[in-house]
């Protein structure tokens, strides 16, 4: 038995605003390539929520979380722990332990060595929304997206890490104080200058301690906020040419916290086993990790979830570039002429939350007829209080009839309601997100997706939406 990595994965969200819309829309600013976006109705919980999902699906039967960290520079909330909703989502345990261990992007490595070092089952979750002032470089290059790792002692660990080494220093590089809608960065040689003999000596360090040189490495991933200092690095490193990772940036963008995890995820989906993966993380100083991949990496992949690769493939990249600005609130655009939405109160929301967060109806033991939400008298047989839960979050579901609404408040009009019939029984009257209203269908199949359906009175009020199934090429 040994500790390590038992199960990831992670979520590239299904938006992509091309680049190139930038600069046609300001006259600068753009770019080639694409940025993932995460969507009007998503945020760092709801993609660590996806992300957590798809790790868990391809966990071994007998290891569940004890603990769920939860990283991110880009809090829904501050002082409440955000954390607790990525649990709640779950359907955990309540004996389960939440926690955000963020703040800033270097803070994406922290769940992750707390889940090597500790001595229970750790599910670490990294997310970040990436923005800046319209036309800057940080929205240009940013991304969204997040990654999950779950580090268990176990037979079947997937990836061992083998070396950790950090090298830290204090300097003004990128900044942002509470409340400001964008980071202040300082001139890119200056951050280049220190950045390049901190990484110089973590990698060394790192190397050192595994006992191999750069040219036995197999997986090379560089991540960092600051692109000219990450380039710089990665030409001093020696490693082969071929063992480099893909550029993520050119097609999703940099995800900050959570381009750590996107990174080493993209090279689990490709390694073999015996094979050495390195991250170089360049965030107010430099940290270094070297994972040794397993031979149970090939049993994984048989139940394994979508790679980062298919869900790039899947995206759409045509997010025109006033609907970005819309969504991230730098243009405040007249609503549908409805009534706002009222907030949701805490307490019966939390006389509810099995059904809220987890999706958790109830099927009659009588007659085995599935309510949504949960019920106590079975409207088939009229059985009063004989129910037993039943989590449906991973349940597929089929379009029986669906409507298209173009008056009801939305950030993106118009809005896609569909009535679902789950596999196996539950029917439910659902929104539709990631979806081209003009190819909705009745007989399509489509899946549930954690969202935050909207906010009121400062409260973020999640909820479960459904989605068509991706799948590489198109959704």
């Amino acid at each position: 038995m040994a500790r390590g990595i038992v199960a990831y994965g992670a979520y590239v969200p299904y938006w992509r605003l091309q680049r190139a819309a930038i600069g046609n829309a300001l006259g600068a600013g753009g770019g080639k390539g694409t940025r993932a976006v995460a969507s009007y109705d998503e945020d760092a919980t709801s993609m660590g929520v996806e992300a957590a999902r798809l790790a868990l699906r391809a966990a071994p039967d007998d290891v569940t979380p004890a603990a769920v960290l939860f990283s991110t520079a880009s809090p829904p909330y501050l002082d409440k722990t955000n954390a607790n909703a990525i649990h709640a989502a779950l359907g955990l345990d309540a004996s389960v332990m939440s926690a955000d261990v963020g703040g800033a992007v270097r803070s994406g490595l922290i769940p992750m060595a707390l889940g090597n070092s500790a001595s229970y089952s750790v599910l670490a979750v990294l997310a970040d929304v990436r923005t800046g002032l319209p036309g800057s470089a940080d929205e240009r290059d940013g991304g969204d997206g997040s990654a999950a790792f779950l580090w268990a002692d176990h037979d079947d660990v997937i990836a061992e890490l083998t070396a950790f080494a950090c090298a830290t220093d204090e300097f003004l590089d990128r900044w942002r104080v509470p409340g400001e809608p964008a980071s202040h960065v300082w001139e890119e040689r200056f951050g280049e200058q220190v950045y390049v003999p901190l990484a110089d000596q973590a990698i060394n360090d790192a190397l050192k301690s595994v006992g191999v040189t750069a040219d036995e490495l197999d997986h090379v991933v560089i991540t960092g906020v600051h692109a000219r200092a990450a380039r710089s690095v990665a030409k001093r490193i020696g490693a082969r040419p071929e063992s480099y990772a893909p550029d993520l940036g050119a097609t999703i963008g940099n995800a900050g916290t959570a381009q750590l995890g996107i990174g080493l995820a993209e090279a689990l989906d490709r390694a073999e086993p015996g094979q050495l993966v390195m991250l170089v993380q360049l965030a107010d100083g430099a940290s270094v990790v070297v994972l040794r991949v397993t031979d149970a990496i090939t049993r994984y992949r048989i139940h394994a979830a979508a790679t980062v690769a298919a869900q790039i493939e899947s995206g759409r990249d045509d997010l025109p570039y006033i609907t970005f600005l819309t969504w991230r609130g730098f243009l405040d655009r007249e609503p549908p002429r409805r009534p706002d939405p009222e907030a949701y109160y805490g307490p019966p929301a939390h006389r509810t939350e099995a059904w809220k967060f987890a999706f958790v109806g109830s099927r009659c033991t009588d007659c085995g007829f599935v309510h949504l939400p949960p019920a106590r008298v079975c409207t088939n047989c009229n059985a009063v209080d004989q129910m037993a839960p039943v989590s449906l979050a991973d349940t597929p579901a089929t379009i029986a009839t669906y409507t298209i609404d173009r008056l009801a408040y939305s950030l993106s009009p118009p809005t896609v309601a569909a009535v679902l019939d789950f596999d196996g029984g539950g029917r439910y009257t659902c929104e539709l997100t990631d979806v081209d209203p003009d190819t909705v269908a009745i007989g399509q199949r489509v899946e549930l997706t954690f969202r935050r359906v909207l906010t009121a009175k400062a409260i973020h009020n999640y909820f479960w939406k459904a989605r068509p199934i991706r799948s590489a090429g198109g959704a």
